[in-house]
C-alpha cells in the first residue's frame, strides 16, 4: 500500500536525494523506486555506505555522475546480495559483499555491475567493510599499479589522516616502504605515526617540503600521493627522488599550477593524474581483482584495517557531510542504512 492508502505496484526504498545543488540543506531522505538489475548486475541490500569528498562535490553541483550512473550520491557500500542478473556468475543471493560504485550508495538498495563487487574480507564486520572499496582501490591502483612502490622506497602521503591516507600508510608499511605524511594537527600526527608512518608533518606549522628534504637526507620521496593538485605541484616536484613518481588524485588546492620541467627532467621524474569513478567497468574490475588478491589477505591478517571515525544513520546524512567538510576526522565517515 502507498503512504496514503493507495495500492501501489511499484516497490520503493529510502534514499538520499539532492533537491538542487548547494549546502547540506539540499540533502533529503525520500522514497524512490527500487533498482532492477541488468543481466550483468547484482542488487545489494545496503548495510553501510562510505562518505567521500567526491560526494560533497557532487552535492555542490561540481561533480556530476558519469553517463548511466544513478543520480543519487554514494561511491561505495557494503551489504548482502538480494538479486542476481541472468548472466552473472560467481555471486549468489545472500552473499556478504562490498562494492565500488559510480553512484547510488546512499540508499537501502543499489544495483552494481558484477565486476565491481568484492567479497567481504573474512573476520571483518559488514559495516566496517563499507570503508574499504574507494580508499583501497584508489591507493592500490595509484601507489602500486601506477607508481609501482617497492620495498625499501619512500612514500609521501598528503592528507595522511584521511580514509585514503590511513589506507596508504598501512599498505605501504605492509610492503616494506618508509612513509612520510602531511596532516593538519598534532592529534593526527600522533595517530599516523602509531599507524606506521615514520614521519608525520603538520603542514600548518612547518614547511613540509623542507621537512621531507631533511628526513630523506635530501634524497626525496620515491612516490608521492597527492590530493592537493596545483597548490602543492612545485613543492611536490622538488620533493621527488631520482626516478620519483608523483601521482595526483585530487585538486583540493586548485587545478592549474606551474610545472618546473627542468627540475622534473633533472630528477627523471614522472607526473601522473588519475581518477577512479570515470573508469570503465572492465578497468574497475581489474583493479578490484588485484585488491582481492593482494589486499584482502592483509586485511584478514589484521595488517591493514579500515579506520572509521564515525558512523551516522542515513537520516543524519547532512551531519556526516558536515563532519567531512570540517576536516577534523581521522579515517572514514560512514552512513548506516
Amino acid at each position: 500500500m502507498g503512504k496514503r492508502g493507495q495500492r501501489s505496484t511499484v516497490a520503493t526504498m529510502r534514499a538520499v536525494v539532492c533537491e538542487g545543488a548547494g549546502g547540506v540543506e539540499v540533502l533529503k531522505v525520500a522514497e524512490i523506486e527500487d533498482p532492477t538489475p541488468a543481466r550483468d548486475e547484482v542488487v545489494i541490500d545496503v548495510v553501510a555506505a562510505g562518505v567521500n569528498r567526491a560526494d560533497l562535490l557532487q552535492r555542490q553541483g561540481h561533480y556530476p555522475p558519469p553517463p548511466g550512473a544513478p543520480g543519487t550520491i554514494g561511491l561505495e557500500v557494503s551489504g548482502t546480495i538480494s538479486e542476481v542478473g541472468a548472466e552473472v556468475e560467481g555471486w549468489s543471493v545472500g552473499d556478504e559483499v562490498c562494492a565500488l560504485l559510480a553512484g547510488g550508495g546512499y540508499a537501502e538498495k543499489v544495483v552494481v555491475p558484477a565486476p565491481q563487487v568484492m567479497p567481504k574480507p573474512d573476520g571483518l564486520d559488514l559495516v566496517s567493510a563499507a570503508a574499504l572499496p574507494e580508499a583501497v582501490a584508489t591507493v592500490w591502483s595509484n601507489v602500486f599499479m601506477a607508481a609501482h612502490l617497492k620495498d625499501g622506497e619512500t612514500l609521501l602521503v598528503h592528507g595522511g589522516s584521511s580514509g585514503i591516507g590511513t589506507t596508504a600508510i598501512q599498505l605501504a608499511v605492509a610492503h616494506g616502504a618508509r612513509v612520510l605524511c602531511t596532516v593538519g594537527n598534532a592529534e593526527k600526527m600522533e595517530f599516523c605515526t602509531r599507524l606506521g608512518a615514520d614521519v608525520a608533518i603538520n603542514y600548518k606549522e612547518a614547511l613540509w617540503a623542507s621537512v621531507v628534504s631533511e628526513a630523506t637526507g635530501k634524497a626525496g620521496a620515491d612516490v608521492i600521493l597527492d590530493i592537493m593538485g596545483a597548490k602543492y605541484l612545485q613543492d611536490n616536484v622538488k620533493s621527488l627522488a631520482f626516478d620519483g613518481r608523483l601521482v595526483v588524485i585530487g585538486m583540493q588546492g586548485g587545478t592549474k599550477g606551474e610545472l618546473d620541467l627542468g627540475r622534473l627532467m633533472s630528477r627523471r621524474g614522472l607526473v601522473t593524474g588519475t581518477g577512479l569513478r570515470s573508469r570503465s567497468v572492465l578497468d574497475k574490475g581489474e583493479i578490484l581483482a588485484e585488491v582481492v588478491a593482494h589486499v584482502w589477505p592483509l586485511v584478514e591478517a589484521k595488517k591493514v584495517r579500515p579506520i572509521i571515525h564515525r558512523t551516522f544513520p542515513l537520516e543524519a546524512v547532512a551531519q556526516a557531510h558536515e563532519t567531512l567538510e570540517q576536516s577534523n576526522h581521522i579515517g572514514k565517515v560512514l552512513l548506516t542504512v
